[in-house]
């Protein structure tokens, strides 16, 4: 088939697809990567296949379940210090079992209408960026304007109501904003827009946002951004600190309309990452089982002020009859996360307080074995339009290859979100095929980092499992090159 254009290219590399497989099988076993099937990924940034727990994490819950009597709530306050220490007494804190519950949480008791009172709810719209990654935040609202309003349906394992559409609230609306400088291009197998985000203009970025914002005033009650701090999201303009440009703006514009601003840190580390005063949120939400290797919570951080509703919903507030803290009943007891995870998950907020060495040595490690196995990639003319970025608040290394496609050809193919949950990922099912689990590969980003048996159990790097992850990345790219007909 003659291939003349890009949605033409996409279906032919897809119809190549069992050839690729079989590429990527032979290649695992030249690699020696066969040997280790099953046993190595790319990165722990997905809770459906978190990293192991290390040995101090397990002690620590070990020791717990040593002590006859051990209140939730006592475990609870001595995280409470904990954050209080690194961010400041300001600020406070809570746990949900997941970060999707924390999410759920905040945008219920900061966002949606008040429902106990006479006659119908307001209406209530929160601005949500165009970026990547939307669906995490934006579909708590019906997207506006209209010609958004099917752009979660591909974003999840269900479909419709039960998937992640369904998570709407009521009388709440997510605006949606174009970023200046991202381009939204159609790609993959799915053929769906992707933010390509190299190039966005935070300046022009805020003053869009702010336009939105001022047509909107009357029902505006908050602004939501994702909580990484890379070129392939959006965020290398920066300033002199390396915070964000287009974060900071956006808190500023929160604090002007005095609504909150929270940031969804997902995959995120706190405390060697971006920090709420940093870019002025109200609060940030991080999915601890992650980057970070604790057992899976979604730990809330914010301003004390917006906490204590977060706080009573949760049931952590203090009982009626007085107490600064409580674990009891409210309505999101479903979110409890459990004694065992909040006492792992202070173990290891001790950890980077304390000894944040020992989480950021194997990032910059993992980082350069990345530059260096990249060095020699192929098809060659595409290595200077490699952006490499390590991310000590993203837990990792950023790879992206937005800009191979520049100039008037075609680049390394660029697979969505929607390809990934449809497994219509070429790249993503050569590393399987390799059994090495993928790294977050989409919208031309790369995101890989220490945690899927490249750790031993004291945190350090296993730097001969990792540098052959790495090379079975290399590898795997190449071969979709291969068969996209991009060789040199």
């Amino acid at each position: 088939m003659k291939v003349k254009y890009r949605f033409q290219w996409y279906q032919e590399i897809y119809n190549n697809l069992p050839k690729i497989l079989d590429e990527a099988e032979k290649a695992a076993k030249e690699l020696g990567v066969d040997k280790l099937k099953n046993k190595i990924g790319l990165y722990a940034g997905s809770s459906a296949c978190p990293g192991s727990l290390q040995k101090y994490v397990l002690e620590a819950i070990n020791e717990a379940n040593n002590i006859p009597v051990l209140p939730l709530r006592k475990v609870e306050d001595e995280l409470r210090e904990i954050i209080k220490d690194i961010y400041g007494d300001e600020y406070d804190s809570a746990v949900a079992n997941t970060c999707e519950a924390a999410l759920r949480v905040c945008f219920e008791t900061l966002f949606a209408p008040p429902t106990m009172r006479k006659e119908d709810a307001y209406r209530a719209r929160f601005i949500a960026p165009y970026e990547e990654d939307f669906e995490y935040m934006a579909a708590y609202g019906r997207p506006f304007p209209p010609k958004y309003k099917n752009i979660f349906i591909d974003r999840s394992c269900t479909a419709g109501e039960l998937g992640v559409e369904g998570k709407s609230l009521p009388n709440l609306d997510s605006l949606f904003v174009r970023l200046v400088g991202t381009k939204y291009e159609v790609h993959g197998i799915k053929f769906n827009p992707v933010p390509l985000m190299t190039k966005t203009d935070a300046e022009k970025s805020i003053e869009k946002i702010a336009e939105v914002a001022a047509r909107h005033a009357q029902t505006l009650v908050g602004f939501t951004s994702i909580g990484y701090d890379t070129p392939g999201y959006g965020y290398g303009q920066k300033d002199e600190r390396g915070i964000p440009k287009l974060k900071k703006f956006i808190g500023q514009l929160a604090a002007k309309y005095d609504v909150p601003y929270v940031v969804d840190c997902a995959s995120c580390l706190p405390v060697v990452g971006l920090s709420p005063q940093d870019i002025g949120a109200d609060v940030m939400v991080w999915s601890m089982d992650k980057a970070a290797h604790a057992p899976i919570s979604g730990l809330i951080v914010g301003r004390e002020e917006i906490m204590v509703p977060i706080r009573k919903s949760l049931g952590l507030g203090g009982q009626r009859y007085g107490e600064t803290s409580s674990h009891s009943k409210a309505i999101f007891s479903l979110c409890d996360p459990g004694r065992d995870a909040v006492v792992g998950l202070t173990a290891v907020l001790k950890t980077l307080r304390d000894h944040p060495e020992r989480i950021k040595g194997p990032i910059d490690r993992y980082h350069e074995i990345v530059v260096e196995e990249f060095s020699a990639f192929q098809p060659s003319r595409f290595r200077d339009k490699l952006l490499i970025t390590k991310s000590y608040t993203m837990g990792g290394t950023e790879l992206n290859y937005e800009q191979t496609w520049d100039g008037d050809e075609f680049g390394i193919p660029i697979f969505g979100s929607e390809d990934l949950f449809l497994e219509a990922h070429p790249i993503a099912a050569a590393l399987e095929r390799m059994g090495i689990f993928p790294a977050l590969i989409y919208s031309g980003n790369i995101f890989l980092g220490p945690g899927l048996g490249t750790l031993d159990e004291d945190g350090e790097l296993n730097e001969k499992y990792a540098r052959l992850a790495v090379k079975a990345l290399v590898r795997a790219v190449e071969i979709v090159c291969k068969y996209a007909g991009l060789g040199d």
